[in-house]
């Protein structure tokens, strides 16, 4: 990699990576959750849990140049900075979203796979066959270099803004003004722990340093560039859906809420275009198998750090097959477990290992060890600090008041989809 360029084609690869993580099928549901909001109020809170998300995201990376160990992961720095209760709260945490999300990624894409196959080909097989040909086709890139896995992921990146581009150039020019200025204000901030899902990526931003050899301006550009596309991917959407859609009547956003549909279901009929599914399947295969090597990539150089299992010859062929093997058979066996699991608890994740973890790490690091800063990556303003910890145990405040039945989340009024059933 050129360290002179902050924007070499490796960067740019890394970029996609981020923002392919964090854009998956589920933002095919993200107008239906924040319906009852309108667009501003859903747009403002969604810009509060981009810039959080990004924050502790450079964190992160700034935690990463303090390690001694060129491929640290968050096992080892929860280890050096918050002892031995964070390494344990890491480990525990950050399995359960990898594994979580990948058998999501896995389950949707083996039944848009099935879907495919059976409706363009005559070809019909089980669900779980779908899985098992998804891991066969896409899982063997882990076993390949980070950069080749990249460069695949930039492809199916770009295959999937193509599809994404075409489904908003379809439906913008039914767009009406007075849809979108609908709003209610009281209660937006229930979509916050919703809103942190939709922007969580950090589990791969340690496998960003080896990747771009630990060079801050590009890292800097990878993560600020990344969420920024994926947050004018997801503002778009939001407003050709919530601008096209109305929030009542049978092909309301309303009745999608209720019925467990993604926005697509209502969006065609509000379209009048038969289309707009079939191009929402292609773009939530891409959008999927993106996330998939993301969150599989992150996993993966989390394993090989806290297991100390070496990225080389069978430390390779150990560490993809912990990876894919238990997502496989719980995609196969379980799959409505983990993804109820994920929906009761994905927020708490979120709000603990991607927000408050990396914040008291960046504390201890600055002002209790007073280690000297490598280079400008995150700001160093305390007000900031302490403006983001605040947020963040909001939301976990807010997503625990929605579990123990105190707050009605947007998700309780109905069981939105994770993939286009």
């Amino acid at each position: 990699m050129n360290k002179s360029s902050s924007l070499s084609p490796q960067t740019l690869s890394a970029l996609f990576l981020v923002a392919g993580t964090c854009i998956g099928g589920g933002m095919l549901a993200l107008p239906v959750a924040t319906a009852l909001n309108g667009f501003l109020p859903s747009t403002l809170v969604m810009i509060l849990a981009w810039l959080a998300m990004t924050l502790t995201a450079l964190y992160l990376v700034e935690v990463g140049f303090w390690m001694k160990k060129d491929d640290a992961h968050v096992s080892s720095m929860t280890s050096r900075f918050l002892g031995k209760w964070g390494k344990s709260l890491s480990w525990l945490l950050y399995l359960f979203i990898s594994y979580a999300s990948l058998v999501a990624y896995t389950a949707g894409s083996g039944h848009l796979m099935t879907k495919a196959l059976f409706s363009y080909g005559g070809i019909e097989i089980t669900k779980e066959m779908g899985c098992v040909l998804f891991t066969l086709l896409f899982g063997p890139c882990l076993f390949c270099s980070h950069k080749l896995l990249g460069k695949v992921n930039a492809v199916l990146f770009v295959a999937m803004i193509i599809a994404y581009v075409v489904l908003i150039s379809m439906s913008v020019p039914h767009v009406q003004g007075d849809l979108l200025s609908r709003t209610n204000w009281s209660g937006a901030y229930l979509a916050l722990p919703l809103l942190l899902t939709a922007f969580s990526f950090q589990t791969m931003v340690p496998s960003l340093h080896p990747y771009l050899g630990h060079h801050a301006p590009s890292l800097r550009v990878a993560i600020i560039g990344g969420t920024a596309l994926a947050f004018v991917v997801y503002i778009i959407w939001q407003a050709t859906v919530l601008g096209t859609v109305p929030l009542d009547g049978p092909h309301g956003l309303m009745q999608a809420l209720k019925e467990g549909e993604a926005a697509t279901h209502v969006l065609g009929a509000a379209v009048g275009s038969h289309y707009i599914e079939l191009l929402a399947s292609f773009f939530a295969f891409f959008a999927l198998v993106t996330s998939f090597f993301g969150i599989a990539l992150g996993l993966y150089d989390f394993l090989s750090d806290g297991l100390n299992i070496p990225k080389k010859g069978w430390g390779t062929v150990a560490l993809g097959l912990l990876v894919l093997v238990p997502t496989l058979l719980s995609a196969i066996n379980f799959e409505r477990i983990f993804l109820r699991a994920l929906d009761a608890s994905g927020g708490f994740g979120d709000s603990i290992l991607n927000g408050i973890m990396p914040i008291l790490m960046i504390v201890i690091a600055r002002y209790h060890l007073k280690l000297e800063q490598m280079g400008f990556v995150a700001p160093r303003a305390k007000w900031l600090l302490g403006a983001a910890f605040l947020f963040y145990v909001t939301a976990l405040g807010i997503e625990i008041l929605t579990h123990t039945g105190l707050l009605i989340a947007v998700h309780d009024l109905g069981e939105l989809p994770h993939t286009l059933d």
